[in-house]
Parts: C-alpha cells; sequence; structure tokens
C-alpha cells in the first residue's frame, strides 16, 4: 500500500530540492548591492509622484470584490448552458433557482448602494 504512494513522495522530494537548489543558487549569483534606481516604487516607466502609501477609498474593494464574485457565478453557469439539453428540466429549474439567488443579491447590493461610485454622505442623527 505504502509503496503505491512512492512515486508521490519522490516528485516532493524532487520539487523541494529543486526549490532549494534554485533559491541558494540566484541568492548566490545575483548582485548584493542595490542601486538607487532598483529602490524606487516601478510604475510603468515613469517617475513615481509622491508617496505609494496613500490611502484608497474601501468602495473600490467591495465594488471589484462584488464583480469578482458575480463574475464567478457567470463562470458556474456557462458549463450548464453547455450540457443544458442533455439535464432536462430539472436543471432548466435549478438553474433558475440559482439566477434568483443571484439577483436577489444582486438587488441587495444596489438596495444597499454599493454599485455607487459617488455615494451622499451619511448624516448621523438624523431621523433617528
Amino acid at each position: 500500500m505504502i509503496l503505491e504512494y512512492a512515486n508521490v513522495l519522490v516528485f516532493l522530494v524532487v520539487a523541494a530540492l529543486f526549490l532549494s537548489v534554485n533559491l541558494l543558487l540566484s541568492s548566490l549569483i545575483r548582485p548584493s548591492i542595490y542601486s538607487e534606481e532598483k529602490l524606487i516604487p516601478y510604475e510603468c516607466g515613469e517617475n513615481p509622484v509622491g508617496s505609494p502609501w496613500i490611502r484608497f477609498n474601501i468602495r473600490f474593494y467591495v465594488f471589484a470584490l462584488i464583480f469578482i464574485i458575480f463574475d464567478v457565478e457567470v463562470a458556474f453557469l456557462l458549463p450548464w448552458a453547455v450540457v443544458f439539453k442533455e439535464l432536462g428540466w430539472i436543471a432548466f429549474v435549478e438553474g433558475l433557482i440559482f439566477i434568483a439567488i443571484l439577483m436577489v443579491g444582486l438587488a441587495y447590493v444596489w438596495v444597499k448602494g454599493d454599485l455607487e461610485w459617488v455615494r451622499p454622505e451619511e448624516r448621523y442623527g438624523q431621523g433617528d
């Protein structure tokens, strides 16, 4: 039984040795003194202006996460659509339920206002 997994063990050992040897060789070969140009942040060949540590609004990250979520859901629908005729009516109903769940999620983020780039300032203490 254990001999059946020997090829996996050999593969892992060879991979670990390969990684170790390459890291050791690269640390020996690379230059250890960096120039002034190597220490600045790279921005597509342009000289950077200002500090790279600026604050971004969290809205950009939320918008990106929402896009990724719905993009992955579309990737789940593609294989379903390819074999749709062989699956039958039960798969059609399951697909409709899946799309309905996506629509509820889209309606939620829309009502919450996360799809707007510029949101009005929320004023606390008004309308309590």
